[in-house]
């Protein structure tokens, strides 16, 4: 699609007449190339700064309470905790004006094929027994009850990647079929990040878990346990026993899971430990030889595990609003973020309850203020704003995948993506943190949105997590719209916000997929204001502009 100018505000233009006139000499600015480069940093819709302005953070800190409390449940889809976070969600974008994007409907119909692996499993590998959760979790996204891998060859395969543009294959001259796969997490420019391996320290695509399933089950392997280790993971092992354990989703698929792997499932480091020193080998070292180059090293010990499940088709539902454009109604900025958490687990003792506060009541709250602000702009956006809350994004991205794969939008329609999740509750800072920094020009509008409240743009903290891999503007990625991510980063604001980010990030991190994800009165939602009012910038810049935002040259992503 043909790359068109940004139309000249008044100011602009007039800056650009008097630059005309001037002439240009010399390396210092002149007043007119001034006044330019100020027009560029200042939106001119007549009430645009009261508006701006009025993003309130105890509007955010409300609506995050509210949908973290336990009348909602732990929000997990096919639950009545859904249907109150629909209710909420509807009732308060019909408050503010957005109409119902979906042919008349808040909700687009999603298909879940729900998965529950009884929990009394064990896993045999060599001459080890591990018990689930512990230092295993398996299960199956197939429909059927009852997965039987029996005395399975077990293969280690470093990262279990097949990366062409690489020069990368652990699965070259392997045949896996019928064989149980051990890969390790991330990929290979983790172990060398001053190397060329891939992107260093900056995790790619093949990194991910969900990557690993599908390479092995394009492989025809019968089985694939990820070794689960901290720093690479970037979370820890009490993250993959509740996030994997309990009811799994997937999407309903005309072949029923079959082209699925039929086992998929982490191992912990200390099992991975055990598994391979019984194959008489050291797992650091075989760990340095992954490294290196393409590998595979059959363990010659067997893999058994019996996974009995419980499944049954459902329905959940993504939201779906939009403000009319009064200019290019057909033409849309979508704004995403997922409501679902991971609901309750009654087995547990006290608190069951997975309330998902930061993860991700605030990126929906930080939605809910958008369409406010949107709404209250006295002259609506030439293009269309349109908001898309998820579900089941804690189960591999499925809403948004979903919607990608089923547009209410047409995607040569759709201009970009702007994604808020797990917005920045440890106060205001200096920087905002790019996440997949340098992959689309929505930077340049996002760095004068942050010029405005005398930020700077960073880089992410741990690139190597892989986080623009593992939220929902990757589905919209994927298919070619350029897609932004990015929020309050590391330097905070003053010492205060140092000292409280230092107390308030222990809990953060430390309560990531856990019970103690719970809404705090304490939490200071300045930074998470901050940062709705630059993405709100963001979207209304582009809302009124001609342009249409690209990929950068060495993104992999590209408008089909």
């Amino acid at each position: 699609m043909k790359l068109q100018k940004r139309p000249l505000t008044l100011a602009l233009s007039a800056a650009i007449f008097a630059l005309a006139l001037t002439g240009c000499s010399g390396s210092e600015p002149t007043a007119a190339e001034a006044a330019v480069a100020e027009a560029e940093t200042l939106s001119v819709e007549d009430n645009f700064e009261a508006v701006y302005k009025a993003i309130s953070a105890d509007t955010l800190k409300q609506h995050t309470k509210i949908l973290s409390s336990d009348e909602f449940e732990g929000r997990s889809p096919t639950t009545a905790g859904e249907k109150k976070t629909l209710d909420y969600l509807t009732a308060e974008l019909t408050k503010v004006g957005f109409k119902a994007g979906n042919a008349g409907s808040f909700f687009q119909e999603v298909s879940l094929m729900q998965i529950t692996a009884e929990p009394d499993m064990t896993l045999n590998m060599g001459e080890n027994t591990f018990s689930y959760k512990e230092d295993m979790v398996a299960g199956s996204k197939r429909e059927v009850s009852k997965v039987d891998l029996a005395d399975s060859d077990i293969v280690f395969l470093g990262y279990g990647v097949n990366a062409p543009e690489y020069q990368w294959n652990d699965y070259e001259d392997v045949d896996v079929k019928g064989k149980t796969v051990i890969v390790l997490v991330n990929d290979p420019g983790y172990a060398s990040p001053e190397s060329e391996l891939f992107q260093g320290s900056t995790m790619t695509y093949y990194g991910r878990w969900t990557y690993k399933y599908e390479e092995a089950s394009r492989q025809g392997a019968a089985a694939v346990f990820i070794v689960h280790e901290t720093a690479p993971a970037s979370y820890d092992w009490s993250v993959v026993a509740n996030s994997w354990s309990g009811p799994q989703y997937g999407l309903v698929t005309a072949d029923g899971g079959a082209s699925r792997v039929a086992v998929e499932g982490w191992i912990s480091r200390d099992a991975a430990v055990k598994i391979f020193a019984d194959a008489g080998l050291d797992f650091d070292q075989q760990k340095d030889f992954a490294a290196q180059g393409s590998y595979s090293v059959a363990l010659n010990k067997k893999a058994s595990v019996t996974v009995k499940n419980d499944f049954k088709k459902s329905k959940s539902y993504n939201v779906f609003a939009t403000l009319t454009g009064s200019e290019r109604p057909d033409e849309h900025i979508i704004y995403t973020a997922h409501w679902d958490h991971l609901g309750k687990d009654e087995s547990k003792e006290g608190d069951q309850i997975y309330n998902g506060a930061h993860d991700n009541a605030t990126g929906t709250a930080a939605i809910l203020a958008m369409t406010e602000a949107f709404a209250s702009l006295d002259k609506k956006p030439k293009r269309s704003v349109s908001v898309l809350i998820v579900t089941a994004e804690e189960q591999g991205l499925l809403g948004s995948k979903y919607y990608a794969e089923n547009p209410i939008i047409a995607l040569d329609k759709t201009v970009a993506n702007i994604n808020m999740d797990a917005m920045n509750v440890l106060g205001r800072t200096k920087d905002v943190a790019v996440v997949g920094m340098g992959k689309s020009d929505l930077e340049a509008d996002l760095k004068k949105a942050a010029k405005r409240q005398g930020r700077v743009l960073t880089q992410e903290d741990n690139p190597g997590a892989g986080i623009y891999y593992r939220s929902d503007h990757f589905s919209f990625a994927k298919v070619g719209i350029p897609a932004l991510y990015a929020k309050g980063g590391s330097e905070p604001i003053d010492e205060a916000t140092a000292e409280y980010r230092k107390r308030t990030n222990l809990i953060v991190r430390g309560c990531y997929h856990q019970v103690c994800d719970q809404f705090r009165e304490n939490w200071d939602f300045g930074g998470v204001k901050e940062d709705t009012q630059m993405l709100f910038e963001v979207g209304y810049d582009i809302a009124n502009s001609d342009a249409w935002p690209q990929w950068s040259a060495t993104s992999e992503f590209q408008r089909k």
